[in-house]
């Protein structure tokens, strides 16, 4: 099986996210940076190029694939913000729906600035994702 790319590296998170473009993706990284800090009480690693992650979870699929991943995290990329929560989170789709504008993908939330979303909800949700990623731990 292919090893996973994507592993904790040495890379300083705070020398990361001083490179990231544009200046607002980069004050929005700062923010989540600080949120997710103060909500998982963990110490935020690079994990790979650029997802900014919280903890780490063992994890393997029915093919047999396994690896270590991020608990929650995310990615403030050139276009949009990615985060890294929990997919199958009861109750998701009420805060989802009080969030403001954001998008899904496969497992992922994006959103293109933080002023476009209710920081309350996405509190909430981090904070729900968190302790539900960490009970199945």
């Amino acid at each position: 099986m292919p090893e996973n790319k994507t592993k904790p590296t040495n890379v300083s998170v705070d020398a990361f996210l001083a490179k990231v473009e544009p200046e607002q993706r980069r004050a929005d990284g700062r923010v989540l940076l600080d949120m997710m800090t103060r909500l998982t009480g963990e110490p935020p690693v690079l994990w790979g190029p650029s997802i900014i992650g919280f903890g780490s979870v063992h994890y393997r699929y029915e093919s047999g694939r396994e690896g270590d991943m991020c608990r929650i995290g995310f990615s403030p990329r050139k276009a949009q913000l990615v985060l890294y929560l929990a997919a199958s989170l009861p109750g998701r789709d009420a805060l989802l729906a009080k969030l403001g504008k954001h998008s899904l993908g496969k497992g992922c939330l994006y959103i293109t600035k933080l002023a476009a979303v209710d920081l309350a909800v996405l509190e909430d949700l981090i904070a729900q994702s968190w302790a539900y990623k960490s009970a199945q731990a």
